[in-house]
C-alpha cells in the first residue's frame, strides 16, 4: 500500500482538531468544526482551505506560452501576462487528462496548477512534444496553495497587506509579512467554491507562516478554516467539475458542458479533431443538476431513471446535502437520446430506493466570483 503524501503544514491541521482521509494520494484534512459549518462560513463569512496537494508544473523558454496554446484546449491568447485562465489537457479521443489553471506570467513562462493525481500525466504529455528549448518542471511540492473563500474575503487578504484589487482570474505576486520575516506569494482572485475569493501560493517552506497569518485574518472576521468535506459540497452547489467524476479520459468537455473552455476557433491543440466531430454530432450524453424533491441524498454512481417507465437515462457523478438549499444534491451524465431535460422529473436508485428529483442545469446557487 503506497504511504499517503502529507502537505506542508498537517501540523497546523492536527493543531486544530481536523479529522483526515485519504484524496489523490495525499492525507487531507477533511473537517475541523463540521463540514456543515464550514460550508455556511464560506457562504456567509470567510474560510480558508489548505489545498497544497494541488499539482504545480511551470513551462519555461522561448515560446513557452504559444506551445501551451498548441496543447491545452482554451485559448491562452485571449489572456493578457498577469491574469490565469480554466483550461484542459485533452488527450487525441477528446478525453479529458486533466483540468487545470493556467497562469501566464509571459509569453515565455506559463505556470499551472493541475489536480493532484494527474500532475505527472499533464507534465509527461506536455514535456513529450515540447520544442527546443522550452521545459516542462514538476514543481509539485515547491509550492504551497491557501485558499480565501467568502464574503470577506477582500477583507482579510487586505487586512495582512496582500493585493485584492484584481480582475476575477487576475493575479499578481507579492511579499507578505509573518512571523518567519517577509516572504513571496502569487495572490490569484479565482477559487473552487463560487464565492469572491483568492488563492494564495507561498513557497513550500513558507506555508505554515503563511497559513498561520492569513487564519488569524480569517479567524478576526469570524470565518474559520475548511476542509475538504465543505470544498465538495460548495463545488457541488455551483456544478463546478471535479476531475474523475464530471470529467475524465471517458468524459469529454462537450458531455461535460466546459464546452466554454475550449478554443473552438485555434488550429490545434490536443484532441481537436474528436472534439469537434462531437460537437458537430452532438454528445452522446450531457451534464446536468438534480435536485431532490424527496427525502434523500444522491451519491456519485447511483442510476437515474426516467421517472415515468423506469427506464436507465444515466448516472450520477457526484452527490451531496446542500447545506445552503438544505436538500440533496447531485450532477449527472444523461443519455441525450432520452429526451429527458430541465424541468423533468427523473428518480434516482438509492440502494433499491427511488428518490424523485428535477432535472436542473447547475449552479444550484447564486455565484458571487
Amino acid at each position: 500500500m503506497t504511504e499517503l503524501l502529507a502537505g506542508p503544514i498537517a501540523d497546523r491541521h492536527q493543531a486544530l482538531g481536523a479529522s483526515f482521509a485519504a484524496f489523490g494520494g495525499w492525507d487531507m484534512p477533511v473537517s475541523y468544526a463540521g463540514t456543515v459549518a464550514e460550508h455556511t462560513a464560506v457562504r456567509e463569512t470567510v474560510g480558508i482551505f489548505d489545498v497544497s496537494h494541488l499539482g504545480k508544473a511551470v513551462v519555461a523558454g522561448p515560446g513557452a506560452a504559444a506551445y501551451v496554446n498548441r496543447v491545452l484546449t482554451n485559448d491562452l491568447a485571449k489572456i493578457a501576462p498577469g491574469k490565469a485562465q480554466y483550461t484542459l489537457c485533452c488527450n487525441e479521443s477528446g478525453g479529458v487528462v486533466d483540468d487545470m489553471i493556467a497562469y501566464l506570467v509571459s509569453d515565455d513562462e506559463v505556470f499551472l496548477v493541475p489536480n493532484a493525481a494527474n500532475t505527472a500525466a499533464v507534465v509527461a504529455q506536455l514535456a513529450e512534444g515540447a520544442p527546443d528549448g522550452v521545459t516542462v518542471t514538476d514543481q509539485h511540492r515547491d509550492f504551497g496553495v491557501l485558499a480565501v473563500q467568502g464574503p470577506k474575503a477582500t477583507e482579510a487578504l487586505a487586512g495582512v497587506g496582500l493585493p485584492t484589487d484584481m480582475e476575477y482570474m487576475a493575479f499578481a505576486d507579492a511579499e507578505m509579512s509573518t512571523q518567519a520575516g517577509a516572504v513571496p506569494v502569487r495572490v490569484c482572485r479565482s477559487g473552487y467554491t463560487g464565492e469572491r475569493g483568492y488563492e494564495i501560493l507561498p513557497r513550500w517552506a513558507d506555508a505554515g507562516a503563511v497559513f498561520d497569518v492569513l487564519l488569524g485574518a480569517v479567524s478576526d472576521l469570524g470565518g474559520q478554516p475548511a476542509g475538504l468535506g465543505a470544498r465538495d459540497t460548495l463545488r457541488t452547489e455551483m456544478g463546478y467539475a471535479l476531475h474523475g467524476h464530471e470529467l475524465s479520459t471517458q468524459i469529454s468537455p462537450v458531455q461535460a458542458r466546459a464546452s466554454w473552455a475550449v478554443g473552438w476557433k485555434k488550429s490545434e491543440f490536443a484532441g481537436r479533431e474528436a472534439l469537434q466531430a462531437e460537437k458537430a454530432a452532438g454528445p452522446s450524453r450531457r451534464l446536468y443538476g438534480l435536485k431532490a424533491t424527496g427525502r434523500g441524498v444522491p451519491r456519485a454512481d447511483c442510476v437515474v431513471r426516467a421517472g415515468a417507465d423506469g427506464t436507465e437515462i444515466g448516472v450520477c457523478t457526484s452527490g451531496t446535502f446542500s447545506p445552503t438549499l438544505k436538500q440533496g444534491i447531485a450532477l449527472a451524465l444523461l443519455a441525450t437520446d432520452s429526451g429527458v431535460g430541465k424541468g423533468d422529473q427523473v428518480v434516482v436508485d438509492i440502494r433499491g430506493r427511488d428518490l424523485p428529483c428535477e432535472v436542473v442545469v447547475p449552479p444550484f446557487v447564486p455565484s458571487h466570483v
